[in-house]
C-alpha cells in the first residue's frame, strides 16, 4: 500500500455550538460538524478509514480512529462531493479538532487526505 497526498480531495467543515444538549454546569460542551468532501480528480475515491484528534481548551485530548463515517464508507465519484453530519462531546467552551482520511483511488491506491484543525466554540465566547 503505497500513501500519497494528492491534492484532488478538498474538505470544507461548518461547525454548531447544540446548547439544548449542552450542559455547562456539568463541563458537557455539544457540537456538530459537517464536512464537506470534494473530489476534484479525474477518477472516483472511496473513503475507508478516519483519524480524529479533538482537543480543549484545558488540553485534553481525544483520539478517534475507525471505519468510515458514520457507519459508511462513501465511493466519491469525479467532480461529486459527499456531505455528512457528525458530532463531538468536550469539557470546554472552545476546543479544536482536526484529522485525516484514508482513502482509495479507483485502482486501489491509498492515500491520506489531511483535514486542517477547525474550531469548535460556544457563541460569542472569542471576541
Amino acid at each position: 500500500m503505497s500513501i500519497t497526498s494528492p491534492p484532488t480531495i478538498k474538505c470544507y467543515v461548518v461547525t454548531h455550538y447544540l446548547a439544548d444538549q449542552s450542559e455547562p454546569d456539568e463541563n458537557r460542551y455539544v457540537f456538530s460538524y459537517t464536512i464537506t468532501i470534494h473530489n476534484l480528480g479525474r477518477g472516483q475515491a472511496q473513503l475507508l478509514k478516519r483519524h480524529w484528534l479533538i482537543t480543549d481548551a484545558n488540553g485534553k485530548k481525544l483520539v478517534i480512529d475507525g471505519e468510515g463515517v458514520v457507519g459508511k464508507q462513501p465511493v466519491i465519484q469525479a467532480s461529486d462531493d459527499y456531505t455528512y453530519t457528525s458530532g463531538t462531546i468536550i469539557d470546554t467552551p472552545i476546543g479544536v479538532m482536526q484529522g485525516h482520511y484514508i482513502m482509495e483511488d479507483g485502482n486501489g491506491n491509498s492515500f491520506k487526505v489531511d483535514i486542517s484543525p477547525f474550531r469548535l466554540a460556544m457563541p460569542n465566547i472569542i471576541h
